[in-house]
C-alpha cells in the first residue's frame, strides 16, 4: 500500500502551516514507498537548493526506512554506514528532515523538508507526519 495523492497533499499542507508558524519558508516533498515523488511544494522565498534536498530527504527516508537524522552518526567517518551518501547517485541525505510515513506498521511513503536549520526542518517534517 502506498500513500494516496490526497493524503500526501494533506501532509504538505500540515507541514506548510507549521513552516508559516515558525516563519521559515520551506520546500516539502512527499514520496511513495518506492521513493517516487507524490506531492511537492516550494513555499514563496524558500531557497532553491532546498528543492533537491527536500526530495532527496524524502527519498532517503523511504529507501532506508529510517529518519534521515538517524543516519547522521552512522554515516560519519568510522561509522558503519560511512560513505552511504555517495550511493544512489548521491541522493542519500544523512541529516535531519526526512521521516518515513507508516500505516499499520508498513512504510507507505516519506516526507522530506528543507529550508531552515536541521532542527526547523525536523520540526516541520514532524508536523506533516501528524496529518497521517
Amino acid at each position: 500500500m502506498d500513500i494516496t495523492a490526497e493524503k500526501a497533499f494533506e501532509i504538505i499542507e500540515k507541514a506548510s502551516k507549521k513552516a508559516k508558524e515558525i516563519n521559515v519558508p520551506m520546500v516539502i516533498a512527499v514520496v511513495d514507498s518506492a521513493g517516487h515523488l507524490k506531492a511537492f511544494k516550494r513555499m514563496d522565498d524558500a531557497i532553491l537548493a532546498s528543492i533537491d534536498i527536500a526530495a532527496n530527504k524524502a527519498f532517503t527516508a523511504a529507501a532506508c526506512k529510517a529518519k534521515t537524522e538517524d543516519l547522521s552518526e552512522l554515516a560519519n567517518p568510522g561509522g558503519e554506514l560511512f560513505g552511504i551518501n555517495t550511493t544512489n547517485n548521491g541522493r542519500i541525505v544523512t541529516f535531519g528532515g526526512g521521516i518515513p510515513l507508516a500505516k499499520d506498521g508498513e512504510i507507505i511513503g516519506a516526507i522530506g523538508v528543507s529550508g531552515g536549520s536541521v532542527e526547523e526542518d525536523v520540526t516541520v517534517a514532524k508536523a506533516g507526519v501528524e496529518a497521517l
